[in-house]
């Protein structure tokens, strides 16, 4: 049995940690956004979380990296890790942590092999939803014409976008909250192919499975078929030799029973003297 690498092993290791932090990253960045009037202490707090849990992610990259087996290809194949670990550095904005933080998240789920499509799906729906809201209400309470003040104005808008409705009611007028607009709906978009693409697999899947089960029965007939077919000849020829031997028996029998030159002197023969030869045999010479 082929064993683990230490890479694979490390990030099953991880897997749960990560996610844990993710949550934290998530709740320390709502904090500020959902709560403007609270104490400075709490915005530093927050801030401080944040980039805690992205440096465990960097780090997590960075051993990811060393343990890998390929470094290149390592880099080649997990370049959105590299952008989402170097994009905050660059240009430190929360909103740019934040998206690169779902990026990461968004990896180490793919990679772990009991999330299923569905549950991804879903997860990603509502991650979406909440940080695409709390996003453009950061960038959109203060704009001098935003018509999104409040967390309710925000939910209503990334669901109508999401889900390509856009009733045009609230709308984004800053360039950071055009931008999230954008994300928004192209990840709309792409959720939606993919949950149109797994249900239309999971009937054709139905169909195939049916189609496999009907080829079953056929070919389990067609050989009870054969069978038949094959006992019937097996009777038919049977029939045909114990006739055969019937008919045979019966002409052996006629010479015996239809009186063949030795039958009849056998039994004159052995039958008794008529009354006259005994007469004449026993009777004195007069």
């Amino acid at each position: 049995m082929k064993q683990p690498s230490r890479q694979a092993r490390w990030e099953r290791r991880t897997q749960v940690p990560l996610l844990v932090l993710a949550v934290a990253f998530a709740v320390a960045y709502a904090v500020p956004i959902v709560a403007p009037d609270a104490g400075e202490g709490v915005h530093r707090a927050c801030t401080h979380a944040e980039w805690a849990v992205w440096a465990a992610f960097a780090v997590d990259y960075l051993v990811r990296l060393g343990l890998a087996a390929d470094r290149r290809v390592f880099v080649r194949t997990h370049w959105l890790d590299l952008a989402a670990v170097v994009l905050p550095l660059v240009q430190p904005l929360r909103l740019l942590r934040l998206v690169a933080t779902l990026m990461l998240v968004g990896r180490r789920a793919r990679m772990a092999p009991q999330v299923r499509l569905t549950t991804y799906v879903a997860g990603a729906v509502v991650g979406l939803l909440m940080f695409g809201s709390l996003a453009v209400l950061s960038v959109e309470r203060d704009a001098p014409q935003g018509n999104i003040k409040n967390l309710g104005d925000a939910v209503w808008w990334s669901f109508t976008t999401m889900t390509t409705v856009g009733y045009g009611d609230h709308s984004p007028t800053t360039g950071l909250g055009r931008l999230v607009a954008v994300g928004l709906m192209l990840s709309g978009i792409a959720l939606l192919g993919v949950v149109t693409a797994n249900i239309a697999a999971w009937f054709i899947a139905r169909f195939e499975r049916d189609d496999q089960v009907e080829r079953l029965q056929l070919a389990v007939l067609r050989e009870l078929q054969d069978e038949v077919r094959a006992l019937r000849g097996e009777v038919a020829r049977l029939s045909g030799g114990d006739a055969a031997g019937d008919g045979d028996a019966d002409g052996g029998g006629g010479g015996v029973d239809g009186g063949g030159p030795g039958a009849m002197p056998a039994q004159a023969a052995d039958a008794p003297p008529s009354r006259a030869g005994r007469a004449g045999v026993t009777s004195p010479t007069p």
